[in-house]
């Protein structure tokens, strides 16, 4: 089975990613003023990172008039666990206790969420 495929996006990467996640089909325009407008970026440097994009295959577009319409070629989910999955395999040598570990200590955690992680505990323990 060939090793699923890792997802490593700079930050304008991943904001860009989420606008097509939330509207999936967005001109270059529509992504230009959700990530700020000119006073962000430059429209060209979105259109170049769309396109940059695509050639990665993280993006897809279809010509509709004289505009493209781009949107999202991978799935949020797959995504977001390629890119937890490397850091816990990169920083923390595959140890999914030393992530959870290090996260536990290193950020505030209410009640409601300890318990939300204990019940997902519970829960993958009754599947083992």
């Amino acid at each position: 089975m060939p090793k699923p495929r890792t997802h490593r996006l700079g930050e304008l990467q991943l904001r860009i990613m989420k606008i097509l996640w939330a509207d999936p089909q967005a001109t270059v325009g529509t992504v230009h003023e959700a990530l700020g407008g000119a006073d962000a970026f430059a429209y060209t440097t979105i259109a170049t990172m769309l396109r940059k994009m695509e050639v990665r295959g993280l993006v897809r577009h279809r010509a509709e008039g004289r505009s493209f319409l781009y949107r999202a070629a991978v799935d949020e989910a797959r995504v977001g666990g390629s890119m937890v999955n490397h850091v816990v395999d990169r920083m923390f040598e595959g140890s999914l206790a030393d992530a959870v570990a290090h996260l536990l200590d290193s950020r505030d955690i209410s009640r409601a969420e300890l318990a939300q992680i204990e019940k997902l505990i519970a829960e993958r323990r009754k599947s083992l």
